[in-house]
């Protein structure tokens, strides 16, 4: 959908080739790897370029996004698309989980659960995305999040379960 009519905006952003990355992403820990991306060594993912994400802190178990909401991830309610915040929320909790893999594991998301608490926009000024590993076990695991404004204010919550596919053998 797009429109040049009166008001019509316009958003440039670059990314890099994710397919480098991914590869060496496969030789190294979740830990690891995240560390190498938040110094530069790799470039983060296109989606978090789209978006305006970034990966400000990562422990074992742990991460922490942060974001600045913007009119272009409003919905036609002039609010936060909800699938941003899900999109943030979906990818501290990836990242928390990745943190705690060793080198070739890799997971995908099962179950995500969201509870929109608060109304976001421009106004509600930086977000910050915490989310932490509850279990991992065999083949699942289950991390939590909490999308909080400048403040200290809970605007969101989720849960996910995430499937765990371990380090593909050696051909």
């Amino acid at each position: 959908m797009t429109s040049n009519g009166p008001g019509a905006r316009e958003r440039t952003f670059t990314w890099q080739d994710p397919a480098p990355g991914a590869a060496t992403a496969a030789t190294m820990s979740g830990i690891d790897f995240l560390h190498a991306m938040m110094r530069g060594e790799y470039p983060p993912p296109p989606a978090a370029m789209a978006l305006g994400f970034t990966l400000d802190v990562v422990e074992p178990g742990r991460a922490v996004f942060g974001m600045v909401p913007a009119e272009y991830h409003y919905n036609p309610m002039a609010g936060l698309h909800g699938g941003v915040a899900v999109t943030l929320l979906d990818s501290a909790m990836g990242c928390a989980v990745h943190s705690t893999l060793p080198a070739g594991a890799r997971y995908t998301t099962l179950e995500l659960k969201a509870n929109f608490l608060r109304p976001i926009s421009e106004r509600t000024g930086p977000l910050r995305c915490e989310a932490t590993l509850l279990h991992t076990g065999r083949t699942t695991a289950l991390a939590e999040a909490r999308l909080t404004d400048a403040a200290g204010k809970l605007l969101a919550h989720a849960t996910s379960t995430c499937l765990i596919l371990p380090a593909e053998p050696a051909a």
